[in-house]
């Protein structure tokens, strides 16, 4: 099975192919290839490989397959060496069922309260993951039933033996019904371990990786540990200040690497993209644009990738850290050529920290941390760049016709005279101003960027009324977002007041909320990678309102100051659907403010149908003082 080229040829379901591209994996590694049908087919399996070669979802893909979603008891046991690993291995786990209805994993380890777990272990779990010592104390309490457990994995199997988990080990082991399947991973394969495989596995199936020795080229490398909403930021400002001429950014997965490249193209970068989905005839032509210099950079799968051989590479940047310690290898490779000079620069989340380790431990080198440079830096860098060329073009010579023209400004008949230090400054400041990617004179992009959170005067000047914040958000109108699912998620996720949040503007793939000033960091930090309506969705500060969007405005406070105004039916004492009141103020009965919108004079804030119960905050929908609490946000409950 080695010569295994996708994920589609192995038997296993739609659903979990489908969670399989969502997270990237674009083929099999060595291990997943050699492992998986060997497990699917209930063989024991022996596997050597060591971290960084896909091993989890080797056993991990499986395993899930061959789970039965109506046995609601556990029927796969995973025992991990540390917590970490654990924690890491049931976050797998959790992405592959993804799309499988039924199933549950959960991750048991020391230092977590065991009340906690001792609740999920009473419910329906299929996959329990955990250290040894943490699941032999839920056997001894009796919280943990292995009685239907039909596939046991050890995984890192020599750690847990080096850290003198084998009693352990060899306990679970007997507690564990005997016709069980039994998958053994570890990273070298010394005698307790090949003496462990003779005693509690059946006729194994060895799997063996061995790592090539790897050649890292010296090139400079670092990484900046950053959250997923503020690499697109991150990328854009290393990208003014180092400004490659040519520049490979890699990416995991072809729907990121389509993301990114249409929401660079909407900065200004000339990007494109290269990745497994793509015609032969479009790869070939978007290879001939950049190696001719047409486009600076290009956004590439690892799959996609192997192709690619240019030696002017100056910049690799990670845009996600890579599946496998060999791609990281394979990446930098393509810069640092030709005796050339070469930086890479990897994009780390804080979760993200133990691969980066991986990495650097089975490639023996250092990848040093570095800072996200701010805006000052990149129009510091920006500018030393643009004086360097002056200087380059005034040693050249040649400037003979550009001369008189400097002398025309310099003996202009005007009052204010001019010297030419400052006809250099104004040219200066007209080429810093009007540069690449419309940069501003504060050296900050155009098109939309995330102001951190926190950061003085990052809530200014956005479009918003006096005491509000304006926020851009990636759903709009295509995704059929509507203004109260906004307000839902908004009121929900950041436990603010649904009538706090102010206007709502929706286009076609985005959206403008604002907020009031108080809540705005709460809202910034908490809603990046929320989802509305099972969409995930990534928020930024936005930028002042265009013309258009003032116009728009205006004509929008006209329409709402006339629905203010009037009553929105006739009559005003809060009579059955005559009295409905004035919409927002005024009569009886206010719909926002106090009245109740069907008749009655209910408090609250617009009781739907009479009585004391609240219809946003506490009361109940249809009346009855008190009632139960509807505040269900983002149901049609919300206007």
């Amino acid at each position: 099975m080695e010569d295994t080229k996708t994920f589609a040829e192995f038997t296993i379901s739609g659903e979990l192919l489908q969670a399989i591209e969502d997270m990237g994996f674009e083929e099999p590694t060595p291990i997943q290839a050699m492992a998986i049908p060997q497990i699917l087919e209930g063989n024991d399996v022996t596997g050597q490989a060591q971290t960084g070669t896909g091993k989890t979802a080797a056993f991990g893909i499986p395993i899930i397959e061959r789970l039965d979603p109506a046995n609601k008891r556990v029927q796969a046991l995973v025992l991990s060496p540390t917590r970490e690993l654990a924690i890491q291995t049931a976050e797998e786990f959790s992405r592959l069922m993804k799309y499988k209805q039924g199933l549950s994993v959960v991750p048991i380890y020391g230092g977590q309260p065991i009340d906690r777990q001792l609740k999920v272990l009473r419910g329906s779990v299929q996959v329990v993951i955990g250290t040894p010592g943490r699941v032999i104390d839920h056997l001894k309490r009796g919280t943990l039933n292995v009685d239907s457990v039909r596939m046991f994995v050890l995984d890192e199997a020599d750690q847990m033996l080096d850290m003198g988990f084998r009693e352990d080990i060899e306990e679970i082991f007997h507690n564990t019904p005997e016709d069980r399947q039994t998958i053994l991973f570890s990273a070298t394969m010394p005698a307790p371990i090949l003496d462990i495989t003779r005693r509690f596995q059946r006729d194994p199936q060895f799997v063996k990786i061995t790592r090539r020795e790897l050649t890292v080229p010296q090139i400079e490398q670092t990484y900046i540990e950053i959250r997923e909403r503020d690499k697109l930021e991150a990328l854009s400002r290393l990208l003014d200040m180092n400004n490659p001429e040519l520049a490979l950014v890699f990416c995991n997965t072809k729907r990121t690497v389509d993301d990114l490249m249409s929401r660079l193209q909407a900065r200004g970068y000339f990007v494109e993209a290269l990745h497994g989905d793509m015609k032969q005839m479009q790869r070939d032509r978007v290879m001939a644009r950049f190696r001719a210099g047409s486009i600076d950079v290009l956004i590439a799968t690892d799959v996609a990738a192997r192709g690619i051989d240019v030696d002017d590479v100056d910049m690799v940047f990670n845009y996600d850290v890579p599946q496998d310690v060999e791609y990281y290898v394979h990446r930098i490779g393509r810069t640092g050529r030709a005796g050339r000079a070469g930086k890479s620069v990897t994009f780390v989340s804080p979760r993200e920290i133990y691969k980066l380790r991986d990495i650097q431990r089975y490639a023996k080198i250092t990848i040093a941390k570095t800072p996200l440079p701010s805006l000052d830096d990149v129009a510091e860098m920006k500018m030393q760049v643009f004086l360097d060329k002056v200087r380059t073009v005034i040693t050249a010579g040649n400037l003979e016709k550009y001369l008189p023209m400097v002398e025309q400004l310099l003996e202009t008949e005007d009052e204010a005279e001019i010297t030419s230090i400052e006809v250099a400054a104004a040219l200066l400041k007209m080429h810093l101003d009007t540069g690449k990617n419309g940069s501003s004179e504060s050296g900050e992009t155009a098109s939309y960027a995330a102001a951190p959170a926190g950061e003085p005067g990052s809530f200014e000047n956005t479009g918003a009324e006096s005491g509000m914040v304006r926020f851009r958000i990636t759903l709009g109108k295509n995704q059929q977002i509507r203004p109260k699912d906004i307000v839902g998620a908004f009121a929900g996720e950041c436990n603010i007041p649904g009538s706090c949040i102010g206007r709502i503007d929706l286009y076609g793939n985005y959206s403008f909320v604002e907020v009031p000033l108080e809540h705005a960091t709460t809202v910034l930090n908490t809603m990046s990678q929320k989802t509305i309506r099972g969409q995930e969705l990534e928020i930024q500060t936005a930028t002042p309102r265009s013309e258009r969007e003032e116009e728009e405005k205006e004509r929008s406070r006209s329409f709402r100051s006339n629905d203010r105004g009037g009553d929105r039916r006739p009559s005003g004492n809060g009579n059955s659907r005559g009295g409905y009141g004035n919409r927002n103020g005024g009569g009886g009965g206010n719909y926002r403010s106090g009245g109740d919108r069907r008749g009655g004079n209910g408090g609250g804030y617009g009781n739907r149908n009479g009585g004391g119960g609240n219809y946003r905050s506490g009361g109940d929908r249809r009346g009855s003082s008190g009632g139960s609490d509807r505040r269900m946000y983002g149901s049609d409950d919300d206007y």
